[in-house]
């Protein structure tokens, strides 16, 4: 969406620049650290951190800053209002009923996949990613299964664009980084129309992701499944896991 200039509120989206600069990477911030990271100036960083300080969003030791428990408020406004996750927390639940293995579903938010339904109930059958797979963790696109899933369903140029001047981490040495090798990756998940990812994000981590898409065709989610090699075999694979997501997101189709 595109908006014109007098509509845009620049000082708005400098706190919420500063409010993202946050991550595991950094958890704590000074001024210094926040104008590296948003590109303001370290004045204008300083002033954005003591005004979010002051509204609850960070809390402070008077030199840096981390974030607060007031800023869940969006997330569990999301979680509340959004349609989508709603929609398929039962679905993923009840696959980890049958299965004892863990599921999600993830969209894309710019270079990364960010989990918004995560099934509850099971224990985990592996240990946790390094960057969790907790509600709102956001892990790189270009190395996860539903990653790759929601790349390979943009259109052609918007995934050019995508592409364009980025740098792929390597994160694991399965990481795909060299630009043509990961096209050809892309291709090869949108002819499969799934993604087995295998130590792509972390070592002992293998994942595999269909797409979840509406009635009109558009993917909205992608949905995955994560365990380990003995786990995701590739016959195990074709015979139970493969068809297991796929039926899964033909009962979701006409609920989204």
């Amino acid at each position: 969406m595109i908006i014109a200039k007098a509509d845009y509120i620049v000082g708005l989206a400098k706190g919420l620049s500063v409010l993202e600069a946050f991550d595991t990477d950094r958890q704590r911030l000074n001024a210094t650290l926040a104008s590296q990271r948003t590109g303001l100036t370290r004045a204008a960083a300083r002033r954005h951190l003591l005004t979010l300080a002051e509204l609850g969003y960070l809390e402070t030791d008077g030199s840096h800053y981390w974030l607060s428990a007031r800023v869940l408020r969006f997330a569990g406004s999301y979680m509340a209002t959004s349609r989508l996750p709603r929609t398929l927390q039962p679905t993923l639940n009840r696959l980890a009923q049958q299965t004892q293995a863990s599921f999600s579903a993830v969209v894309l938010d710019g270079g990364e996949g960010v989990i918004v339904a995560r099934s509850a109930g099971v224990a985990e059958p592996v240990r946790h990613l390094a960057y969790g797979l907790h509600l709102g963790a956001r892990l790189p696109a270009h190395a996860t299964s539903t990653g790759r899933v929601l790349l390979a369903s943009l259109p052609k140029a918007d995934f050019s664009a995508w592409l364009h001047g980025r740098e792929l981490a390597r994160i694991t040495p399965q990481t795909e980084v060299t630009l043509s090798k990961f096209k050809a990756l892309i291709a090869q998940v949108k002819q499969d129309d799934y993604c087995l990812a295998r130590e792509a994000h972390e070592l002992g981590i293998h994942a595999l992701a269909v797409p979840l898409r509406n009635m009109q065709g558009q993917t909205l989610a992608a949905l995955n499944v994560v365990g380990t090699a003995d786990q995701l075999t590739e016959a195990a694979v074709q015979r139970k896991w493969l068809p297991l997501l796929l039926e899964a997101a033909r009962e979701l189709r006409v609920l989204l």
